[in-house]
């Protein structure tokens, strides 16, 4: 079993680099279209939202299949949405906007949704800083409190992400619809444990 559990994790590892493969193989083949600094910028913050999504699923898919060990699972994929954050904040600034401060503090002022992609990175950042079991160790209780903060991440990723985009919504409408789920789910299995006799799932 904890051989099987290992292979799995390899697996996962391997299967989280796929899109950072992927896009590098589109780059070197020029198949980013006419803006390929931005398609390079919105892939990688697709695939943090993603992960994001993933990591927020454990909680539930753990509650309804029983299996205790998908939680090994959370860390990894909370690790993954943070990597493909840290790229799409990094291209933001290197490629973007060429790391010229004073363009960059001008855009943040005149740009509000970056101000919320910059409060999902922050609490991401700090999740991921926070994730060793050291860390889990030395905060005790508050180690979950703040882990809850996950939440607004993903609310603040999801404004930052519709608006800034023009035209379809689909996809960032299908987060939000996502995140409402998971979100709720949370509430029920809360409710659930508060008063057992009357919420029933």
């Amino acid at each position: 079993m904890i051989m099987q559990i290992g292979k799995l994790k390899l697996f996962l590892i391997a299967a989280g680099l796929i899109p950072l493969l992927w896009l590098v193989v589109d780059i070197a083949g020029n198949q980013l279209g006419g803006n390929p600094i931005q398609a390079v910028h919105i892939r990688l913050g697709d695939w943090a939202l993603r992960f994001l999504w993933l990591t927020l699923a454990i909680t539930p898919l753990q509650t309804i299949t029983q299996w205790r060990g998908l939680s090994d699972y959370r860390q990894l994929f909370g690790l993954y949405a943070f990597f493909y954050a840290s790229l799409h904040l990094l291209v933001y600034l290197t490629v973007d906007q060429g790391l010229m401060w004073r363009m960059i503090a001008i855009d943040i002022i005149e740009s509000p949704y970056i101000w919320f992609g910059v409060l999902a990175y922050l609490i991401v950042l700090a999740l991921a800083v926070t994730s060793p079991k050291a860390a889990k160790k030395k905060l005790g209780k508050n180690w979950k409190k703040l882990h809850r903060y996950i939440y607004i991440a993903a609310g603040a990723a999801i404004i930052h992400y519709f608006w800034q985009l023009k035209g379809n919504l689909a996809e960032p409408l299908l987060y939000l619809l996502l995140i409402l789920f998971l979100l709720g789910f949370r509430i029920l299995v809360w409710l659930k444990k508060r008063y057992p006799i009357r919420v029933r799932m």
